[in-house]
């Protein structure tokens, strides 16, 4: 997995490209962490997600839980496979999907 970071003027976008599965899951969750301070805006780009896992989605709703008491998360560019665990597992009801 990869992880490109971009800074917007409204907050940081990370395009998550590969894999967030057991092993990849940690390095988001550090990332996350490491800029979530302070963050008005957090946009999670799937656009090129190919699985995820358990733990990756661990760690996307822990983003959402910490992003809903100081601002907003959304995820973008959800394919059909991450949209079908999305639904499956009620991260769809949960997360901001667009």
């Amino acid at each position: 997995m990869m992880i490109e970071k971009l800074s917007t003027d409204t907050g940081i976008t990370l395009k998550i490209i590969g894999r967030l599965d057991t092993t990849t899951a940690p390095e988001l969750e550090a990332t996350v962490d490491g800029c979530i301070a302070g963050l008005k805006e957090l946009v999670m780009d799937c656009s090129e997600l190919e699985y995820v896992s358990s733990a990756g989605l661990r760690v996307i709703l822990k983003a959402q839980k910490l992003m809903n008491a100081q601002g907003t998360m959304k995820v973008i560019h959800v394919n059909e496979t991450i949209m079908e665990v999305f639904e499956i597992t009620g991260f769809a009801d949960i997360l901001n999907i667009e």
